[in-house]
């Protein structure tokens, strides 16, 4: 069984964070292992507090699961502080499996999930060995002087923009350019895409799906789940997916 390792903060609600990463990994056939960087309170109307897991709980993690389990595929979600990611960066540098970044700054409801610290060594040294990094527009206007590394490809999600279609937009190293477009679903149940979806990549591809058609699975992927949650009723604010 091909084991996807999702390295992500919390979410007690279950509806983002390590807690959809696992239902999604578990849906697509594998099998989840957890590295917990922060502790966070909240639900489906927004995020109450966060704490980041001291450093050396956060290494000793990887150290257990890397030095154990063969990894086939690494997700990765909330990235607290810079120490963190130095952690993060030092563990898995040389762990030669599909690397799929989600950088998660700042939540729906608008708490700062990374701090400003983070962003730069980020940037310089995450970002170069990760196979991709999937930003929002606001994260990816955030980022915008630093899309631009050797081995590192971009998918820019196009949920925030004032259109009836929606287009993620795949950006190769090389440069090549793909889009991946479908119709927006009106529903205010979308606690949890980013994770969903860059956990799925990262399921394809630990199944041997390459990036383009990993990417092409896991947007049908979230469609259906966007569909099936439509109608949910589950909190009193913005509705988890419901995983197919």
């Amino acid at each position: 069984m091909e084991i996807v390792l999702t390295i992500a903060g919390s979410d007690p609600s279950g509806g983002a964070g390590i807690q959809q990463d696992l239902k999604v990994i578990t849906a697509h056939g594998c099998y989840g292992a957890t590295v917990i960087t922060a502790l966070t309170s909240q639900n489906t109307q927004g995020v109450q507090s966060s704490m980041a897991v001291p450093t050396e709980v956060v290494a000793s993690q990887l150290q257990s699961v890397i030095s154990d389990l063969r990894l086939s595929a690494i997700k990765i979600g909330m990235i607290p502080n810079e120490d963190v990611a130095q952690v993060i960066v030092e563990a898995i540098k040389d762990v030669h499996v599909p690397i799929i970044y989600d950088p998660v700054m700042i939540s729906t409801s608008g708490y700062q999930l990374m701090s400003s610290d983070a962003i730069d060594f980020i940037t310089s040294y995450l970002f170069p060995i990760c196979t991709l990094v999937t930003p929002n527009l606001p994260e990816a206007e955030r980022l915008q002087a630093q899309l631009a590394y050797p081995q590192t490809a971009f998918l820019i999600k196009g949920g925030h923009a004032h259109s009836t279609l929606m287009t993620d937009r795949l950006i190769m190293p090389d440069g090549t350019v793909s889009e991946f477009t479908t119709e927006k679903i009106a529903t205010n149940n979308l606690h949890g895409t980013g994770c969903t979806l860059s956990s799925a990549i990262a399921s394809n591809m630990a199944l041997g799906d390459s990036l383009p058609k990993a990417i092409s699975k896991a947007k049908e992927y979230i469609t259906a789940a966007i569909r099936r949650s439509v109608c949910t009723n589950i909190g009193h604010g913005n509705g988890p997916l419901i995983i197919p």
